[in-house]
Parts: structure tokens; C-alpha cells; sequence
């Protein structure tokens, strides 16, 4: 509710004056801690400007363009490379020309961003140094992160973790860390917030969310540090193009850029030759991975899966959290005393994603997943697919209860 208020002050303001030619309509998934300062900047640059921002998760905005932009926003504004190449593949942003020889592209990266986990400064717990620790029986219900299917910047973790370590491995990790995990924050910028209020204890998110409350919180990059550009465009059918193309301008100008390094956006501006000028002030990370880049963050194979990325993770986590964490604990328990190989058996059930990749990106091919992003909006088709994978879930934890069970009546003292 509290950034609900700030977005409605800020709506209020923006319209209090008199409106011409520029009255701007942008759809964000952005805080308005991000951008009120750019409606500012675009609003100081344009004679009687006036902009009307709506802040919905990526997913949602994604939702909202793909049913033809109805209300009629004229810039989409977001941190997940995928979001842009979804909407790219509906042919959702503006010609190549919309903004004339001179002005900016219809599409264009603003910032660079990566992944990893915060604490806060105060707390005494160890904090993670690796991906690896966050498995850890030390951080047994204190983890907590977004749900992919209601945060672009988790989703991008997600994907991060799959390309990096590959489909399987990748799943594996995912869901054995999920039996630290105490909750799914609604939106990403919940973690930092339960973070500062002490909900929970370490928090999975987007650098720049846990650096704008550098004050209370610390955060650690994952490794390898893959970065990913954010980015912003002018959406085809908009109802304003020409004060679309002055507000991009604004942030993609000089002054734009250094904004991205005022304390509460912090975030690295996507200009080289800026990035060069105020190298001393960026995370030596991202600095350092922008010097050799290893491993490029893949929005296309993202975008080929993303419905399939975001169901498997409701289906296997969202829906069974409790049940992982009973199951994570019986395993644990039993480790002094039942036979290795039969609870690695349990574990390999516990860590086994139950679609193959080649399932995934087919099931989201084509139309599938671009409309329908949730499990509440899908087609009947969707529908059964999802319920399909549903029942394999079922099946899988059953078994590994039906095992521990087993284990326990035998081993236990």
C-alpha cells in the first residue's frame, strides 16, 4: 500500500498542471523510488509535460501489452531481458524510425543489473559467500525470495541459475534450496522491505533493489556474476509517441544516467563512456565481469520457456512449500541413521525436475505462455498440460514421503 500511495501522490502531481502535447502514459515494473525522479527529469525538459506512471509486476505488464495495450501506454519499462524479447516477438514496440534520425531507438538498455542475495548489517548470521550455501541446514527457514511468475528479476534469477548450471542441475539446486525458503514475497521488492523489517533473514534478489537501502542491508553478488541489461521502449499504439521519445531521451541522457547513481536507485548506468567516468562509484563486481564476460545471460532461451519456467516453479514450490520443508526435514533427521544410498534415493526424488527441458520450451512455443503467464488465465489446452505436471509433482513427493516413512520406522530410535 505504501508504494500504492507514493505512485497515486505522484499521478496527482504529475496532472495537477496543465497538460499538452506530452502527456505521458508509462507501464513499469520499476519502483516509484526509480521512477518519480525520471518523471521529474522528463517533466523538467518538457514544456508543460505531464506523465501518468502504473506500476504492475513484469509479468503483468507483459499481460497487460499482449491484450493490445487498451489503455494506451506509450513506454514499457522494465529489468527482465526477456520481458522486451516476448514483446519483441509480438511486434509490441514502435517502428525503428518513431523518433526521427536524431532521437533515440524505440528500444534501448538504461542500466546493467545482476542477481544475488542481501542480509542486513546488523544480523549476525553468517552470511552465504557462494550459491552452494545457500542449501546450508543453517538457513533453515530463513531464505526468502519473490515468486518468478510475479517478478521479472526473479524469473531472470531463476533462468540465471538454470543456464548457468544447465536444466537438470539446475532444478536440483532450486529445489533444495527450497527447503530453507520461509516465504514468497508477492513482488520483488517485498524482499528488501521484509529484509529491513526483519521478516526473514536473507533475502534472493536484484542488486539494486538491496543497494538503494545500502544503510540496512548488504548485498552479495552470486558467482559467476552474469549481467543483464534493463531496459525501456516506446510501445506501438501508444497514445503520445512524441513525449515517449523525450522521456527516453531524458534517461538515456548524460544527466539520465548519472541519476542511475543517485542512493536510492543505484543502479549502473548502461553508457560505457559514463560507466568509465564513475567507475570508482559502481560495485568492483560488476566492473570487474564487465572486463571479461564469460557467460552472456540468454534472453531468447528465457523467453522460449518462460511459461513453462514460471509454472514448474508454482507447481513444484509455490503449491508444495510446506509439504518440501516436511519432507527436507525428515531427510535431514534421518542422516545419522539410515543407509546413504537410500537417502540419496529420496534426495534424487526431492531434486529431479519433473518436465525435461525439451517439454518446457515446447509446452511455451509458439502462442503458449505469452498471453497466459499464471495459473489463474489459462486456456483449456494450458490447462490440462499444467495439471498433467501437477500430478507428476504429486506423485514424486508422495513417493519420497512414502520413503521416508519407511526409513524412519526402521532406523529411528
Amino acid at each position: 500500500m505504501r508504494y500504492l500511495a507514493v505512485i497515486l501522490i505522484s499521478l496527482l502531481a504529475c496532472l495537477s498542471g496543465t497538460v499538452s502535447a506530452a502527456d505521458l502514459r508509462i507501464l513499469t515494473s520499476l519502483p516509484p523510488s526509480v521512477s518519480e525522479p525520471y518523471v521529474d527529469l522528463f517533466i523538467s525538459r518538457t514544456e508543460n509535460g505531464a506523465a501518468q506512471v502504473l506500476n504492475k509486476n513484469t509479468i503483468a505488464g507483459i499481460d497487460e501489452i499482449l491484450r493490445g495495450n487498451e489503455r494506451g501506454f506509450d513506454v514499457f519499462w522494465a529489468s527482465s531481458p526477456e520481458a522486451f524479447e516476448i514483446l519483441s516477438r509480438s511486434d509490441a514496440f514502435a517502428d525503428d524510425d518513431m523518433c526521427g534520425p536524431d532521437g533515440p531507438p524505440p528500444v534501448a538498455a538504461f542500466a546493467l543489473s545482476s542477481v544475488g542475495w542481501a542480509r542486513r548489517m546488523d544480523s549476525d548470521l553468517f552470511m552465504p559467500a557462494e550459491w552452494n550455501d545457500l542449501t546450508r541446514p543453517l538457513y533453515r527457514n530463513r531464505l526468502a525470495m519473490a515468486r518468478p511468475a510475479r517478478s521479472g528479476s526473479t524469473h531472470m534469477l531463476i533462468e540465471q541459475l538454470l543456464q548457468v548450471r544447465g536444466w537438470q542441475d539446475g532444478w536440483a539446486f532450486i529445489l533444495g534450496m527450497s527447503a530453507n525458503l520461509s516465504t514468497l514475497t508477492a513482488r520483488s521488492f517485498g524482499v528488501p522491505d521484509g529484509l529491513v523489517n526483519d521478516r526473514f533473514d536473507i533475502g534472493l534478489t536484484i542488486d539494486f533493489l538491496s543497494q538503494a537501502n545500502s544503510a540496512f542491508l548488504r548485498f552479495q553478488y552470486g558467482r559467476p556474476l552474469v549481467v543483464a541489461p534493463a531496459q525501456i521502449g516506446i510501445l506501438r499504439n501508444g497514445r503520445d509517441p512524441d513525449a515517449a521519445c523525450a522521456f527516453l531521451s531524458a534517461v538515456l541522457s548524460r544527466e539520465g544516467q548519472l541519476t542511475l547513481l543517485s542512493p536510492g536507485i543505484s543502479r549502473v548506468p548502461y553508457n560505457p563512456d559514463i560507466r568509465a567516468e564513475v567507475k570508482d562509484r559502481l560495485p568492483t563486481e560488476i566492473v570487474d565481469a564487465l572486463k571479461l564476460t564469460w557467460f552472456e545471460y540468454d534472453a531468447e532461451t528465457s523467453a522460449d520457456r518462460y511459461w513453462a519456467v514460471n509454472t514448474l516453479f508454482d507447481l513444484m514450490i509455490t503449491e508444495q512449500l510446506d509439504r518440501r520443508r516436511t519432507l527436507w526435514r525428515m531427510h535431514h533427521d534421518l542422516k545419522p541413521y539410515a543407509p546413504a544410498a537410500s537417502l540419496d534415493r529420496v534426495h534424487e526424488l526431492l531434486t529431479t525436475v519433473v518436465v525435461t527441458e525439451d517439454e518446457a520450451a515446447l509446452a511455451t512455443g509458439a502462442d503458449a505462455g505469452l498471453r497466459n503467464t499464471s495459473l489463474i488465465r489459462m486456456d483449456p489446452q494450458m490447462r490440462s498440460l499444467a495439471e498433467d505436471w501437477r500430478a507428476r509433482v504429486i506423485t514424486q513427493l508422495e513417493d519420497a514421503e512414502r520413503a521416508l516413512s519407511n526409513l524412519q520406522q526402521r532406523y529411528l530410535p
